[in-house]
């Protein structure tokens, strides 16, 4: 064991943790994009029939950036990039107006109620958009719950029921991703929020500053930093998510155009070239944000927090606006959440607002259903494997980070942080097309990580590699936390390294490697996009991807997905508990880009 740490403690590990990182994280991205401006055609001869040798076409490669013009030059790819900005950028400004009051009313007010609304604020994180969509469908279509009531009422003629889903379309995408992640908006605002020191609010007040100006020169330009990181992962989730189009059978995005690609990912560059324009769209947003905040030195404070003596107690009109707005919001976000689990227990639902029996068949059929029963296991074996994978290199690379800062740390903390800029839908791409075909001194990688032979071992890196932020993040905050002249101290009393990490450090970091491997397992048991393009056959598909499956599938196939859905939001509520009680409010930096 102690050369266990004596090894940790070498200069290897930082290498090996970079070579980690490069293979499962830059390389797929390095292999994409010469891929969007490379192809093989066919080598003609001068009058137009193919060149044989040993009776195959003889192809030969091109280069060109035909497929990026095509983007800017084709009405219906311009459309669906056009769309796909469009839904991201509306969802954060959505987001950002439903946040900012509720981060201003949960940091600096005090209440009856407060800690169990804040709960309910979190309730979307407990289901992916993509399976809300499915609860969404029942409330929505034509004979649906909401056309239903307001049939009962006389507001709506039974001849000519409205189409709620094909009305809405693009903005029916817009409404669900909001109600999904205006908590990762609400949880960065309400950190950077809560590190405001007040005193500098009340110098502007007592210098006769309206309190609009306060929140525009004061308040806003000190929480930059935490709605900065919001915002871009808002935005970055919103631009790139697949599951939700997908389900509402809007088809006029990019995400969607590159899920459709995967058949002919590797005869034509169209779909390399719509992941790269993806990947610079996220990544430069990502840059700029983090160069704006670089530069904002002039509102850095000389304290933090401080939050205590600015607490106030609304009462009245103000304190029933509060609980109206706030029970409004948790009620519409937990709508698809309902309808989901409405569906599960369904008996008989036909022609009525709400099901008239309800019945365990769906749960039944889950457990006899080989597709789903082997789905849920397959989720968990690839979520756990994937959240032991990232306390590894979580803990490994916090420690360097913080025990050994230096230029090559920097580097590798960068590194370490750039899957939550990169978007799923690249990364599993890449992953999809730069393996299956790869040789190393000789020997075939495509054997072992080719998905369309066998997907475990890459889903299981695609999750850890995607989820290893929270990990690290939590493992580097709590290492912060606990002072080195513990560690010296122990060792200088005569413990091996090992024991000190043993005795001591892992001791005092377990809650932060608890809440941040919580977090990991929670995400990837309900991952899509990695889900829905690496996962091809029914025997290695996860949860996510049967649910897909099912819901296609006529008769008793939406209930199925139901009943999957439901049991899939019990472990992620699960999880979600136990990391908020371990990290209360530090939860909110996790989900910082």
């Amino acid at each position: 064991m102690n050369r266990l740490m004596i090894w940790l403690r070498s200069q290897w590990v930082p290498f090996i943790l970079l070579a980690f990182l490069g293979f499962f994280l830059l390389y797929p991205i390095a292999y994409v994009v010469p891929s969007a401006t490379h192809f093989q055609q066919t080598v003609l001869d001068p009058g137009g029939r193919p060149i044989l040798k040993d009776g195959q076409p003889v192809r030969e490669d091109v280069w060109t950036l035909y497929f990026f013009q095509l983007l800017a030059t084709n009405p219906f790819l311009w459309r669906c990039f056009i769309n796909s900005l469009f839904i991201a950028t509306l969802t954060t400004v959505l987001t950002t107006l439903l946040s900012l009051p509720l981060a201003y009313w949960f940091t600096r007010l005090r209440f009856p109620g407060q800690t169990v609304l804040a709960g309910l604020l979190l309730v979307p994180l407990i289901l992916p958009p993509f399976v809300g969509a499915l609860g969404m469908e029942r409330l929505l279509n034509p004979y649906g719950t909401i056309n239903l009531l307001l049939m009962d009422l006389g507001l709506m003629d039974p001849q000519r029921p409205f189409d709620w889903l094909a009305e809405a379309g693009l903005l029916g995408v817009v409404v669900l991703e909001v109600l999904h992640l205006y908590p990762i908006m609400y949880l960065n605002v309400a950190a950077a929020l809560a590190n405001i020191d007040p005193t500098l609010e009340d110098a502007a007040r007592n210098l006769g500053a309206s309190e609009w100006r306060i929140f525009r020169t004061v308040t806003f330009p000190l929480m930059l930093p935490g709605y900065f990181a919001g915002a871009t992962l808002v935005f970055v989730w919103a631009f790139t998510d697949l599951g939700t189009p997908l389900i509402f059978n809007f088809s006029q995005v990019l995400s969607v155009q590159i899920f459709n690609q995967i058949s002919e990912a590797q005869t034509n560059p169209l779909g390399y070239a719509l992941v790269v324009t993806t990947m610079l769209v996220t990544l430069t947003l990502f840059y700029l944000s983090r160069l704006f905040l670089g530069r904002q030195g002039q509102y850095v404070m000389m304290s933090r927090g401080g939050v205590g003596s600015r607490v106030q107690q609304p009462r009245g009109t103000s304190l029933i606006g509060i609980y109206l707005f706030v029970g409004l919001l948790g009620f519409v976000s937990a709508l698809p959440h309902l309808g989901v689990v409405l569906m599960s227990v369904t008996g008989r639902w036909s022609f009525t607002p709400l099901p008239t029996e309800f019945s365990s068949e769906a749960y039944r059929l889950v457990l006899s259903e080989r597709l789903a029963y082997t789905s849920i296991t397959n989720s968990l074996y690839y979520s756990l494997a994937s959240t032991t994978l990232d306390l590894v290199l979580g803990f490994a690379i916090a420690y360097w980070v913080v025990r050994r800062p230096g230029r090559l740390a920097a580097f590798l903390d960068g590194l370490t942080m750039l899957p939550l800029a990169l978007p799923g839908l690249v990364l599993a791409f890449g992953y999809l097309t730069c393996y299956s075909r790869m040789t190393l001194f000789g020997w075939e990688f495509g054997k072992w990580l080719d998905p369309a032979n066998n997907p475990t071992l890459l889903l299981i890196v695609a999750y850890a590699v995607r989820r290893l932020p929270y990990v690290a993040r939590a493992a580097m905050a709590g290492l912060m936390q606990i002072p080195p002249a513990l560690e010296e101290a122990a060792e200088n009393l005569g413990a091996s390294p090992w024991r000190t990490l043993r005795t001591v450090t892992l001791p005092l970091l377990s809650a932060s490697l608890i809440a941040g491997g919580i977090l990991a397992f929670a995400f990837a048991m309900l991952e899509v996009s990695d889900s829905l393009m690496l996962a091809q056959q029914e025997r290695y598909m996860p949860i996510t991807r049967a649910i897909f499956g099912f819901w296609l599938r006529p008769d008793d196939g939406p209930y199925i997905a139901s009943a999957m859905g439901t049991i899939g939001m019990g472990i992620l509520v699960i999880s979600l508990v136990l990391a908020s009680a371990v990290l209360g409010r530090r939860m909110g930096e996790l989900f910082r880009a």
